[in-house]
């Protein structure tokens, strides 16, 4: 293996959270020949500060990594300026990263899935992205698969790939509806990507992610994904500022090591597209749109 790759856990103000993401990190083997690195953002009102002050107090006196680096933001930066600027810092420095949120469980080879699918496929063009979130749980889905799509809840990539990733939300919707891809991001139009991104653009949301997949996306480039997820959001509590999903993206931590066996035939697997195509026609329906929101009622969540 070459040398391992370094983790960027990004935090805000969620202590616990935090807490159980950084334990279940530790709970693989190779954690601690590992370096990790923490962004812990600043406060963007009164009433964040005492839960980031926690949080930073914790991270603090993090141990169980080969070296601890955090950079403690004098300034909000808000989530996505925060990732980008912190992977852009990193991958400079080391060609690759494995990129994590505070609201994230991995599986005890989480680790290891993704430094070995990074050594794999390091030097293939086509492959630039490393995904090991599986919200679909659909059993047709083979270990490992490649697909035109990149998850933002687990994932790894390289300073090659990075390069391909444009901030300018504008340009990248311009070029979708120009050469006529919309349909086909949005999973043929089962799902509201390009509706995302261009929020996006009116500034109605702040999301590095469709910036990232719509990068890729248009530059014909594949992600590797698992068909079993090493990682869990534990993030849809209400304490995240994006997150929501009525149990849309809940998964079944896979706890096995998970082996990555190189692809050789680089192109979209289109029982994948199939399975995730119809994943979102399930679930993003008028009347699966209504139940969920009769549920949440019924509950007293009145949240959007």
């Amino acid at each position: 293996m070459d040398s391992l790759s370094p983790i960027l856990l990004f935090v805000y103000n969620r202590p616990l959270h935090t807490q159980q993401a950084v334990e279940a990190l530790k709970n693989n083997d190779i954690a601690k020949q590992t370096e990790l690195f923490i962004y812990s953002d600043a406060a963007k009102n009164e009433t964040d500060y005492d839960n980031v002050a926690k949080v930073r107090e914790y991270i603090r006196n993090i141990t169980g990594f080969a070296n601890i680096t955090i950079t403690e933001r004098c300034e909000n930066y808000g989530l996505a300026r925060n990732i980008i600027d912190g992977v852009t810092e990193i991958i400079n420095r080391y060609g690759k990263v494995i990129v994590l949120e505070d609201d994230l469980i991995v599986a005890p080879y989480f680790l290891q899935f993704m430094n070995d699918a990074l050594d794999t496929y390091k030097d293939e063009p086509k492959i630039g992205h490393i995904q090991a979130y599986d919200f679909t749980n659909d059993p047709a889905l083979p270990d490992t698969f490649l697909i035109k799509f990149t998850g933002s809840w687990g994932w790894g990539t390289w300073s090659r790939a990075w390069k391909h990733f444009n901030p300018d939300g504008k340009a990248l919707l311009k070029e979708l509806e120009e050469r006529k891809l919309t349909h086909t991001f949005d999973f043929n139009g089962n799902y509201k990507f390009t509706r995302m991104l261009r929020r996006q653009t009116e500034g109605r949301n702040n999301s590095w992610a469709i910036r990232w997949n719509a990068s890729l996306f248009l530059a014909g480039i594949l992600s590797l994904n698992t068909g079993k997820s090493l990682v869990q959001n534990n993030g849809f509590d209400g304490s995240g500022t994006n997150c929501g999903g009525g149990g849309l993206y809940q998964s079944n931590l896979y706890t096995d090591r998970l082996d990555v066996v190189k692809i050789t035939d680089i192109r979209e697997n289109a029982t994948a597209r199939q399975a995730f195509t119809k994943y979102y026609r399930r679930t993003n329906s008028f009347m699966a749109k209504a139940i969920r929101r009769i549920k949440r009622t019924l509950k007293g969540d009145f949240g959007a």
